[in-house]
């Protein structure tokens, strides 16, 4: 009988490790394409790719995931002969790893959802089959050390990895100096003064090795020979490291066959050891002097203070406190009716009670929510392959830059927003940026570039994805909109108006359709993505001159504080980050503009909307010379929501409807008021998207 909770306990661990694995690896690999391009690739960058792979390896095939071992082992090889010198970095082995790595996060992605990996057996064969390919070299077996006739030491080559001979000979092949770093330190801190001394090189060189070697004193000192190449002189190096105690000389090296040595690298096809760990410098294990006090190796302790927790566990722990502050405000309000009915001590009790806690749940409130916080550069690496992918396939040279990545979100609001930029980020770059020889026929740089920065802005964080290609074409948009009868007179349309239509469903200016765009399916699942979570999405264009996507959204959606207000006989919560003030306007002072209700604001005009009339409730007016107005805005837009009452501010727990209500424009959820009440929450966003649309 198959243990089913086991079995899934067993998917959950391994996709807590391999997804945090898989976004380094991609994030890595689309650095390493834009390295190959330069023709300068840091070793550091590719051991640490080759680790990745041989990390999602191990893992796989201890939780018995076959297919996903097999794949990361046939990637492990190819990256292993990369960073070894036996394979050059071109665009198709680029390519090859691209495509690996690809597949590598869909079987991922199908584990994930539930699904089996072995559905993609054929892609994996094929994949495999194109990592054979790049592999499949003539045998040339050496049986001599390619260093054996610059001049070494003796016992620097005996120590020599295959790797470090490579690493060397590259070194070499580009004119670096070769030098021997001796240094001598304390037992008790060599670990830490060696990482410095390591960290201070790497600025301006690589450490090909670090050797162990004897010290005059073993019992409290160790020392080590370290083998670096750099263009630096021993006078600049001295002074980087300003330790007059480690000592610097230059490697005999016979420099007239260095150049013979570095062309005819032999290559040896001998079978690749798939269970090396660490292939990168290994520090010696030491001998400490008994200490029973200080010894961490007897301590079982765990050295990470990080304990990775599931976002459903956040979510029921966020619910629970959710209740904890309608339970707070069911208390605050017995309170207030106790001291009403003539029972005044006891309310006064009972309302410091309700203080107390308050503040308690105000502090649990914000410890929960700092949990569920994670940067948005997250974000970045996902949008970072995506781009370079896309501009790699359509022959576009793109170049991204990023600002903003440790501004904080809502872990929900991040998943959910992931895909609305995945199509912006998409249309960016098969629409908006163009080819190169168009760019350089336009007198622009030959790569294209898009901007992605990201900023708190009050209670709102912005996003804005920026692109310097081509823009947008508002006549042409027009054009297709008087097409498809979406309006009627195109002079009369504003470029801004213009720019809203690219939100309806299945509208595309595309001339064809691609594999990346074009279907007419994309935008509107942007803005309908971001509106569910309460954010807002605006476009900038100039023709020529590029395009800007600005997206608006909550911090978080988890308890908010709302604006308790009633029209016609109901009630309603707002999202008090939404709203801006409240007035007390006269009614003379409204006036009609194009069939709009506006008021004259601060030498601004402030269009008005009636709540009753949005949601074509009945509403009897009475006569009346004063009207309440709650001005909201998102991003650069303003609004009046003309109200009948103000009901006072209150912490609310929003909840979704469903899929069923999801056609209702204007409401973003419900809550519960804690007095067994249940009130809608406005959606001001979309009532501000709606009201601009249709001139309510």
């Amino acid at each position: 009988m198959i243990d089913i909770t086991a079995e899934h306990k067993a998917v959950a661990d391994f996709l807590a490790e391999a997804e945090e694995i898989s976004d380094q690896l991609g994030s890595e690999l689309a650095d390493l394409a834009d390295m190959a391009e330069s023709g300068d690739i840091k070793p550091d960058l590719l051991n640490s790719i080759f680790r990745g792979a041989h990390s999602l390896k191990g893992l796989a095939g201890m939780f018995g995931f076959k297919e996903i071992a097999e794949l990361s082992h046939n990637m492990e090889n190819l990256l292993d002969w990369l960073r070894l010198g036996k394979l050059n970095p071109d665009q198709h082995l680029i390519g090859v790893l691209s495509d690996s790595f690809d597949l590598m996060s869909t079987l991922i992605r199908t584990l994930s959802e539930g699904g089996s990996t072995s559905q993609h057996l054929p892609a994996i064969s094929n994949c495999v089959a194109k990592i054979n390919a790049c592999l499949d070299l003539p045998d040339q077996v050496s049986t001599t050390s390619p260093l054996a006739s610059l001049g070494l030491p003796d016992r620097v080559l005996e120590s020599l990895t295959e790797y470090e001979e490579h690493r060397l000979l590259d070194n070499l092949a580009k004119g670096k100096k070769i030098y021997s770093v001796h240094t001598c330190f304390d037992l008790s801190t060599f670990d830490e003064e060696l990482s410095r001394i390591s960290e201070q090189l790497k600025t301006c060189g690589e450490i090909v090795s670090t050797l162990p070697s004897m010290s005059s004193n073993m019992e409290t000192h160790i020392d080590f020979d370290l083998l670096f190449g750099t263009s630096a002189t021993v006078a600049q190096l001295t002074e980087l490291i300003g330790n007059d105690a480690i000592s610097i000389s230059t490697l005999g090296i016979n420099s007239a066959a260095v150049s013979n040595v570095a062309v005819s690298t032999p290559v040896t096809t001998s079978v690749i050891n798939l269970d090396k760990e660490e292939f990168d410098t290994v520090t010696p294990a030491v001998a400490h002097p008994e200490n029973p006090q200080k010894d961490d190796s007897l301590s079982s302790k765990s050295m990470s203070g990080t304990v990775r927790v599931d976002i459903g566990k956040l979510d029921e722990l966020m619910n629970i406190v959710g209740e904890l502050v309608l339970a707070h405000s069911s208390i605050g309000g017995i309170a207030v009716r106790m001291r009403n009915e003539g029972f005044s001590r006891m309310a006064i009790d009972l309302g410091k009670a309700a203080k107390v806690l308050e503040r308690k749940l105000t502090d649990l409130r914000k410890g929960v929510l700092e949990i569920r916080m994670i940067p948005v550069g997250q974000l970045y690496d996902k949008m970072s392959r995506i781009a370079r992918k896309i501009s790699r396939e359509q022959g576009k040279k793109v170049e991204l830059k990023f600002f903003g990545a440790d501004t904080e979100l809502d872990k929900l609001i991040v998943e959910d927003i992931s895909d609305p930029m995945m199509h912006i980020i998409r249309n960016a770059v098969d629409h908006g940026i163009e080819m190169p020889e168009t760019r350089l026929a336009c007198g622009k740089e030959e790569k294209g570039t898009i901007r992605i920065s990201s900023f708190q802005k009050g209670n709102h964080v912005i996003i804005e994805v920026e692109d310097d290609g081509a823009g947008i074409d508002i006549e042409k948009v027009k054009a297709k909109a008087l097409q498809k009868n979406l309006i009627q007179d195109a002079a009369a349309l504003t470029d801004r108006e213009a720019l809203e239509l690219l939100f309806l469903p299945g509208f595309s200016t595309a001339d064809k359709v691609s594999e990346i765009s074009g279907r007419g399916v994309g935008m509107d699942v942007v803005k309908n993505n971001i509106s569910a979570v309460s954010g807002m999405v605006d476009i900038e264009s100039r023709k020529g001159g590029g395009s800007r996507f600005i997206i608006t959204l909550p911090i978080t959606l988890a308890i908010i504080k709302a604006l308790i207000i009633s029209c016609a006989g109901r009630t309603y919560a707002m999202p008090i980050t939404s709203v801006l003030e409240t007035l007390l306007i006269n009614v003379s002072d409204i006036k009609t503009i194009e069939r709009k209700e506006v008021i004259h604001l601060r030498e601004s005009t402030l269009p008005l909307l009636r709540l009753d009339t949005f949601f074509r409730i009945e509403h009897p007016q009475q006569p009346q010379e004063q009207l309440y107005a709650v001005v909201v805005g998102a991003a650069e837009k303003r609004l009046g929501i003309v109200v009948d009452d103000l009901l006072g501010q209150q912490d609310i727990v929003i909840k979704s409807l469903g899929e069923a209500f999801k056609r209702f424009k204007g409401i973003s959820g419900a809550a519960d008021l804690g007095d067994q009440r249940t009130i809608l929450v406005l959606d001001i966003g979309g009532m501000i998207s709606e009201s601009m649309k249709t001139g309510n």
